[in-house]
């Protein structure tokens, strides 16, 4: 492997700057987002400029997404790798019900797997845990999956370090969903386990949903103006440059956004800018 990419579950190489689907639906998540054509360039795009990693889940839209991928990009490149959530179910914009039965698990990748069009979904992200449900009956119905061969991997989402220890015995855990960023780091605990275990990272908001645009540091500007970037590029360079394991998934409905953030795996960050980045704090 080199730098820029990481052994997904010891098995499936991805480059470690991907693409999330998330903005390819309304506000929310909810619904389409602008039209459907734009969304599909979007993703046809990410493939050509290399990307082997794309993030969705089966509550964006609901269902829009996976569908958009599956139209896009079916039949799928060799090395893509597809990771999808499960484990919410949405019934309005903005409600989100945790769902962690086995059958409701169960239900949920079938549907996952008729969306995308395939066979094995290569990354199975539990997308909460659920309070009312055992832990190792979620992690259960997941293995079975596996088992089964319609999940190659499992994956967590927005997990403590405690929750994150207690899996690993339950089930093969080949990565982590938590948010993490230039100025949120709640989840610096998570990412040094994950980076002990070679477990995956990814962050969701890598960009802070929009903030390192808006109100960032004057260090990142002073780093962006020497590599002639833009702050969304040194907060992703940033990202890549901080572990071997994590791999932002940024997303947008933009082409042009899209080469942007895709660009920022070019940004080569000395140790002393990291330094500074490092040593950032939420404003």
């Amino acid at each position: 492997m080199t730098p820029e990419t990481f052994l997904l579950g010891g098995d499936r190489p991805v480059r470690r700057l991907g693409f999330g689907t998330a903005q390819l639906t309304g506000p929310g998540y909810w619904g389409p987002r602008g039209e459907r054509s734009d969304a599909l360039a979007v993703l046809r795009r990410a493939v050509e400029r290399g990307v082997t990693l794309i993030d969705t889940a089966d509550n964006y839209g609901p269902g829009l997404a996976e569908e958009l991928v599956a139209e896009a990009l079916h039949p799928y490149p060799a090395d893509l790798v597809i990771a999808t959530k499960g484990g919410v179910v949405r019934t309005g914009d903005s409600a989100w019900h945790i769902a962690g039965r086995p059958e409701r698990l169960r239900a949920m990748c079938e549907a996952s797997l008729r969306r995308l069009r395939v066979e094995t979904i290569d990354l199975y992200q539990l997308h909460r845990l659920d309070p009312d449900v055992p832990m190792a009956e979620q992690l259960g119905a997941l293995a079975e999956l596996r088992r089964e061969g319609k999940i190659r991997h499992i994956g967590l989402d927005s997990v403590t370090p405690e929750q994150l220890t207690r899996a690993l015995p339950l089930a093969p855990i080949a990565s982590v969903q938590n948010r993490f960023n230039l100025l949120d780091r709640g989840s610096e605990a998570v990412l040094d386990l994950c980076q002990r275990r070679g477990i995956a990272f990814l962050p969701w908001f890598p960009l802070a949903n929009g903030a390192l645009t808006g109100d960032a540091a004057d260090a990142l500007d002073e780093i962006a103006r020497h590599h002639r970037a833009s702050r969304s590029q040194i907060a992703l360079a940033w990202l890549l440059h901080r572990s071997p394991v994590l791999c932002p998934t940024p997303g947008t409905g933009s082409v042009g956004h899209l080469d942007e953030n895709l660009d920022a795996a070019h940004v080569a960050l000395s140790d002393a800018e990291s330094k500074v980045l490092d040593a950032l704090q939420p404003a």
